[in-house]
């Protein structure tokens, strides 16, 4: 599968930012996912820049640059950044690459109660 099979469910209200990323973020979808997110935060200027990961299927190293770019981003613009719903293995590339110790960063996993009904 290629980029395209990446799409973004956007959510404004009350300074809040929320941008649901679904789909695989790889090398080709990442270049695009960054160029609308990056748009978004332009138009609105948020307080507060939620990415919520759930509906992500794949994610390699384009993934890990396009969330830590829109960090860097946000902090630009004086808005923090959480990210919601991560997933297992999202969550795997997350730690390797030491996002964990990012102290501006909120990063809450899939609880296992959701991630047994969504069987």
């Amino acid at each position: 599968m290629t980029g395209e099979d990446a799409y973004l469910n956007i959510e404004y209200s009350d300074n809040l930012l929320r941008i649901g990323i679904a789909g695989e973020i790889d090398h080709h979808s990442a270049k695009q996912l960054r160029e609308k997110i990056d748009g978004l935060l332009c138009k609105y200027r948020p307080t507060k820049l939620i990415l919520d990961l759930d509906g992500i299927r794949f994610m390699d190293s384009s993934g890990l640059g396009l969330i830590l770019g829109r960090l860097e981003a946000a902090r630009e613009i004086g808005c923090s950044l959480e990210l919601t719903n991560v997933g297992d293995r999202v969550m795997k590339i997350l730690s390797l690459a030491g996002a964990r110790r990012i102290s501006s960063l909120v990063i809450t996993q899939k609880s296992d109660a959701a991630r047994k009904t969504k069987i």
